[in-house]
């Protein structure tokens, strides 16, 4: 699969200069592999922003353990900016767009697949900035991208699960080839989307080939309320390479 053919993050100018880009980040899977693609083709990532709601029920932003992305920029060595919001729908944009307008960059990069909702408003505030928006794994084969980060060396746990089909058994288990396998078949048991694009599942990622650390989880504690549930993570350690 080639991802670098997703004209909607390489557009023609992009192909002819490096670009300055800040990455939209929670730690999660598809923002992380953003940031990789991106560092790929040769593009500054200047920034990991992440906006910290103060509700758990976001309409734009991820919450599980969001705590722990300044210890995921350090360990892809890339400055932290952190903004808090309430977290009130069409409000959190205005906290998106007032840090993004501090930053000295060409454009945001996200990690949106398939969530029209979110990526509309990104470009919108994009375009009243004067910036671009890159998402490089809109609309690409979803299983293929699992499989792409796999194969790149991310090391990738679910840390909360909100799903028919994912049962407490799917917390603290890393994606691997049998989890992907199982995925495929509860994505086509219960319809859910295989990537957890539509929130059937959330994710952490501790290493990847873009760390100079990994993450290192010492303690965590398990919520459960019978049909969803998260890992929510208590202490940690960046361990050398």
């Amino acid at each position: 699969m080639d991802l670098y053919a997703n004209q909607t993050f390489f557009s023609e100018a992009a192909h002819h200069r490096a670009m300055n880009v800040a990455a939209l980040f929670s730690g999660g899977k598809d923002s992380t592999y953003a940031v990789y693609l991106a560092q790929q083709r040769g593009w500054n990532v200047k920034y990991l922003v992440s906006l910290f709601p103060k509700v758990d029920d976001s309409y734009m932003f991820h919450v599980p353990n969001i705590h722990l992305t300044p210890m995921l920029a350090e360990a892809m060595e890339i400055e932290f900016i952190k903004k808090e919001t309430a977290g009130e729908k069409e409000k959190e944009l205005e906290d998106l767009k007032e840090v993004l307008a501090t930053l000295d960059v060409d454009g945001v990069l996200t990690g949106a697949i398939a969530s029209n909702y979110q990526r509309s408003r990104i470009e919108t505030i994009c375009q009243e900035l004067g910036l671009t928006c890159h998402n490089p794994l809109w609309h690409l084969e979803q299983k293929g991208i699992l499989e792409e980060m796999m194969s790149a060396g991310f090391r990738i746990m679910f840390v909360g699960v909100y799903a028919e089909g994912l049962s407490t058994d799917w917390l603290g288990r890393m994606l691997d080839a049998d989890a992907l396998a199982e995925l495929e078949v509860i994505a086509e048991t219960y319809g859910i989307n295989i990537s957890g694009e539509g929130g059937e599942f959330e994710t952490l990622v501790l290493d990847g080939p873009n760390f100079s650390k990994r993450l290192e989880i010492l303690d965590s504690v398990t919520e459960w309320d019978g049909m969803s549930g998260f890992v929510q993570v208590t202490e940690v350690e960046l361990v050398e390479k």
